[in-house]
């Protein structure tokens, strides 16, 4: 659980470091995807490094960076990066962000990550909608002492993702001429690539996608009540579906980086379309 000293101090630091900010969409970017953030309207940064709190992402293309300003018209507060867990962190080390978005004013978080596909038909350069989540790790953020002031001791996961949203989100991408696939996001927790065998037994249990984050996030977000977006950029297909290849991680970054310009579409489009909602 995030203790609430350490959440009420990051709260405060990105309040004195942007007092004028009152955000009320957050947005995490995951592997490749930071470039959306450069579409943000007067941005107001804070790194990481000055948040108590919140860790240091050891992946390279998370820039460890909070960005503060306005997309679609919309106010927005955008998590340029995040930790996970194969990097060593506590899981209260890994959600406190999203939880300090939610103690901002953010009533909607849309969460997005690289991730590989188990279907054939959606390949690299597709998004995907997630729809809902299996949890492969057998960790939770909830486990240990509940905070009451953040949530209830147990909550209802049946609608981890906001179903309005999520076909709120259709419409944009519509809109916009973006296809839009949508399935079942898997957190393996890494960082080691699933085997072949471990695809095989993914697609039995339903899944559509699989990477190592956004879970623990959407959790955390759900115990406080806000409304989760969930998108998948499908970077590759997943182990043992194309024969002869091998996963490495420069591939996620180079489909994320191709995938960047269609997702800033598609959220600029979907926060315009419904500045009302948020």
């Amino acid at each position: 659980m995030a203790d609430a000293p350490t959440l009420d101090a990051a709260v405060d630091a990105i309040r004195s470091a942007a007092p004028e900010a009152a955000p009320r969409v957050g947005l995490v970017l995951g592997s490749g995807l930071g470039a959306v953030a450069d579409a943000v309207i007067d941005p107001v940064d804070v790194p990481y490094d000055i948040i108590p709190g919140f860790p240091r992402p050891g992946v390279s293309s998370h820039a460890g960076l909070l960005r503060l300003g306005a997309l679609g018209g919309a106010s927005v507060a955008v998590l340029q990066g995040r930790a996970h867990v194969y990097e060593g962190h506590p899981l209260a080390d890994v959600v406190r962000p999203v939880r300090a978005l939610a103690r901002l004013g953010c009533s909607t978080v849309i969460l997005t990550n690289a991730a590989g596909s188990l279907r054939p038909e959606v390949g690299p350069g597709q998004l995907m909608a997630i729809t809902d989540h299996i949890n492969w790790s057998g960790i939770n953020p909830l486990i240990g002492p509940n905070d009451d002031g953040l949530g209830q001791r147990f909550i209802d996961m049946s609608a981890a993702y906001d179903s309005e949203l999520r076909a709120r989100l259709h419409a944009a991408a519509e809109a916009e001429g973006l296809p839009l696939a949508e399935g079942v996001y898997l957190w393996y927790p890494g960082p080691s690539f699933e085997t072949p065998a471990e695809i095989r037994a993914f697609r039995v249990l339903g899944a559509d996608a699989v990477g190592m984050s956004t879970v623990p996030e959407t959790i955390a977000l759900r115990h406080m009540g806000v409304r989760v977006v969930g998108l998948s950029g499908i970077t590759n297909l997943a182990a043992g579906m194309v024969a002869g290849s091998a996963l490495d991680h420069a591939e996620t970054m180079t489909q994320g980086t191709a995938m960047a310009e269609d997702l800033t579409r598609l959220l600029s489009r979907f926060l315009a379309d419904n500045a009302d909602v948020f």
